[in-house]
């Protein structure tokens, strides 16, 4: 059989193959040479073959049938067929494989071999694949050779030591004898290689950290060493001497000095040289103050210390290379937090990276800019970002408008300027502002009661302008409106008023109705507008026409909207004026913890952290009829069920006193609805300590013969009441009195006037939907006194 080619010979070959197919064709013939060969036994040319084979793999061709050959390699007297065997070893083997495990012999056999590069090549093969059984099987002939003189085999047997540790840390402990003296070494090799070792120590044990604590003295005379030592050409890198070693010294103190004050103490000065020593004009020199830098934050440092480290960070946002201001950005970041005021002195430096080309650097420039935005630069910080908003592409426009949005609220010098803050990042982003943005900015100029002419102008100004920025579209319908009224008679203060008519007004709202660009949200939100401009201006016939139009409409929200405003002009427009009048001051929902909603005359309102008093109106008695006769029609509001916190956030006469603990009152119970088998009783308690709120179980039962379904209690009160409806325990009231549904309802009565309620009863029975209404007027006197 013919010599096979030489691997250089096999890669001149392969490299003139003109396609994908011609080069697959070279290989595959090759590998069934190679194959051939493998059968045949032939010693002689195996570590060429092997050879050529890991070639191929490393090309991404299939080569696994050569694990064999390379164990033949590994057991063979001839250094270049180990050096071959052991390489195939590394890269076709790994511990997923059984034949790993036969190799354990022939390297345990190369540990102790006379030669040190065999035994070179035995520790590396170990630090590379060797599997939890192999380490546990060979750790103890590292630990030997971590004790060796030889320090080519000590810088090995470090790494290896590693790969030992990592697979089985509880082996951890064998190696602590050998480690006394690994830092008194003199080559740096060594000197890495047991940097490295000490630190995954560290990592993985804290007992091995306090033992090691002591060494940091020792540590820090090597560094100085490093920093001190004139030029040496073997450990020169661009002017600098032994860099690798110098990082991995810096990572090994930063473990070492965390959260323990002597340690830190020990190295703060070190530091300090290593900063203000270390050469900048090179990467070199900036890969070792980058390490410095982390190891300032994250030990126990200084405070001077500390602002040297962020200026350091300060120098790294003028470098030319975008990597390093992108480190640089990211680590201040991270310590803008506990250091804010000296990173402040570089926020020029870092808003100019805002103009940067690379989006990566623009990201984090935008993230650190906020994160210093305070009470005392908001004004300048936002027009950075209000100009960084306007100019920057797409994907940053919904994180930055939620920043703006968020540091205004914060920091806002006045409701003008966070007002006029919001409407310019409506009108620059608005299509790309979270969802909750809407509510917040009504909610701002809602409480904002000497704003509310002048913004109702801004907004209609900008609705003339532009329509296609949604957000924008839905906060200026509401304030037209709430504050139409306002807008038409020319109140404004603030700025110069503008004459606009009634109908110009109602023009833009009902072209909004039609335009293309309105989603359905925005056309709720218009004809709301409308139909609350019924009661501030006096076109009130074109109005009805408009809603009328809409109870057609093929979007179903709004054919309800206009279904149920042309109920209250024709059958409830005594009410229309109350209905509609002005929204009160909102108060803040709390972020911190589960919104609560609390049910007042069936209306759902956030319950705040701060108690709320119910207002002391007096209604007379056909208005409170007039509220109970909405439950009649088909406007009910639907019952919103509470979830109810352990405890009130006060106590005396507030609505949260509702959640107090409740203790037994002797009150009668009664039945409140009893009417085609199906029967509403009634028992009271009282809340303690508060007198005013009377809790009221309905116990519902059935005594027909089949179950009633989809079963929903709702209750009205009048407004001088607040009613919160709590879940009930089902919504199936079982057959032949099998057992009752039980729903909790809580009243708060200020005036202890007597109590009446209007219920409304909605279940399926045998298949028919069926609804009812009832009135509950004949309360026990002691519900209420």
């Amino acid at each position: 059989m013919p010599a096979p080619i030489r691997l250089r010979e096999l890669i001149r070959t392969i490299r003139t193959a003109r396609t994908q197919a011609e080069e697959r064709e070279m290989i595959q013939k090759e590998c069934a040479a190679i194959r051939s060969s493998f059968r045949e036994e032939d010693n002689t040319y195996r570590c060429r073959n092997v050879a050529k084979l890991l070639y191929m793999h490393m090309l991404g061709y299939p080569a696994h049938f050569g694990q064999l050959e390379c164990l033949k390699l590994i057991a063979s007297q001839k250094f270049t067929d180990k050096r071959i065997g052991y390489l195939g070893a590394m890269l076709l083997l790994d511990e997923r494989q059984d034949v790993h495990l036969l190799m354990t012999n022939c390297i345990k056999n190369d540990l102790n071999h006379s030669t040190q590069y065999v035994q070179g090549l035995a520790l590396c093969t170990l630090g590379c694949m060797g599997s939890s059984e192999m380490c546990r099987d060979l750790a103890g002939e590292v630990e030997k050779l971590l004790k060796t003189s030889n320090s080519y085999l000590r810088k090995k047997a470090a790494l290896c030591a590693v790969h030992v540790i990592r697979k089985v840390p509880e082996l951890m402990e064998m190696f602590l004898p050998a480690t006394k003296n690994l830092l008194s070494e003199k080559n740096h090799g060594v000197l890495h290689t047991s940097v490295v070792l000490l630190t995954e120590m560290c990592e993985r044990s804290p007992d091995m950290l306090s033992h090691f604590r002591k060494l940091v003295p020792q540590l820090v005379r090597i560094l100085k060493n490093l920093i001190m030592s004139g030029y040496s050409p073997e450990h020169d890198v661009s002017g600098i001497s032994d860099p690798f070693l110098q990082v991995r010294i810096l990572r090994l103190l930063r473990i070492l000095g965390r959260s323990d004050d002597d340690s830190s103490e020990a190295m703060n000065d070190i530091l300090a040289q290593v900063a203000t020593n270390t050469e900048t004009s090179k990467n070199v020199g900036n890969a070792i103050l980058y390490e410095t830098v982390l190891t300032i934050m994250d030990i126990k440092s200084e405070s001077g210390l500390r602002v040297l480290a962020i200026n350091i960070l300060g120098r790294f946002l003028l470098n030319n290379d975008k990597n390093i201001r992108y480190v640089a950005l990211t680590s201040l970041l991270k310590t803008v937090q506990t250091d804010h005021n000296a990173v402040q002195r570089h926020r020029s430096t870092i808003v100019d990276c805002l103009k940067d080309l690379d989006v990566s650097i623009k990201r984090r420039a935008m993230e650190l800019s906020f994160a210093l935005v305070n009470g005392n630069n908001i004004r300048g910080m936002m027009k950075e970002l209000l100009y960084f908003l306007d100019s920057c592409d797409p994907e940053f426009k919904a994180d930055c408008a939620s920043g703006v949005f968020l540091a205004a609220e914060k920091y806002a010098p006045s409701k003008r300027w966070h007002i006029d803050t919001i409407m310019r990042v409506l009108t620059t982003a608005g299509s790309y502002v979270r969802d909750d943005s809407v509510p917040n900015l009504i909610q701002l100029i809602t409480n904002s009661v000497e704003m509310h002419a002048y913004t109702v102008q801004r907004l209609y100004k900008a609705l003339l302008d532009d329509i296609s920025q949604q957000p924008l579209v839905q906060v200026a319908s509401w304030c037209i409106g709430e504050y139409g009224d306002l807008l038409v008679s020319g109140q404004c203060e603030e700025e110069e008023p503008i004459q606009v008519s009634e109908d110009e007004v109602l023009d833009v709202l009902e072209g909004l109705l039609v335009s293309n660009l309105s989603s359905p949200v925005t056309r709720g939100y218009s004809l709301t507008a409308i139909m609350k401009l019924s009661t501030r201006f006096s076109g009130v016939n074109r109005i009805k026409k408009v809603v009328s139009i809409y109870g057609s409409s093929i979007d179903v929200e709004l054919q309800q909207r206009a279904v149920e405003y042309n109920a209250l002009f024709k059958k409830y427009d005594h009410m229309r004026p109350a209905l509609l009048e002005r929204m009160p001051i909102m108060e803040k929902a709390a972020t911190n913890g589960p919104t609560e909603i609390v049910q007042t005359n069936g209306e759902t309102e956030p319950s705040v952290g701060e108690p709320k008093h119910p207002p002391p109106v007096s209604q007379p008695a056909n208005q409170a009829n007039d509220l109970l006769d909405l439950l009649v029609g088909n406007d009910v509001v639907p019952v919103i069920h509470t979830t109810v916190p352990p405890k009130p956030a006060s106590s005396g006469g507030e609505l949260l006193d509702l959640l107090v603990d409740i203790s037994l009152s002797g009150i009668p119970p009664m039945t409140a609805y009893n009417k085609n088998g199906l029967k509403i009783d009634f028992t009271f308690e009282r809340a303690n300590p508060n007198p005013n709120v009377a809790v009221i179980t309905i116990h519902a039962s059935n005594s027909t013969e089949a179950d009633m379904t989809d079963f929903v209690f709702q209750a009205a009160v009048p407004k001088t009441f607040q009613l919160q409806l709590l879940s009930p325990s089902s919504n199936v009231v079982q057959a032949l009195n099998q057992g009752t549904v039980t729903q909790v309802i809580r009243v708060l009565n200020p005036q202890k006037q007597q109590l009446r309620m209007r219920i409304k009863l909605t279940y399926t029975h045998k298949g028919s939907p069926v609804q009812d209404l009832a009135e509950v007027n004949n309360f026990p006197p002691q519900s209420w006194q």
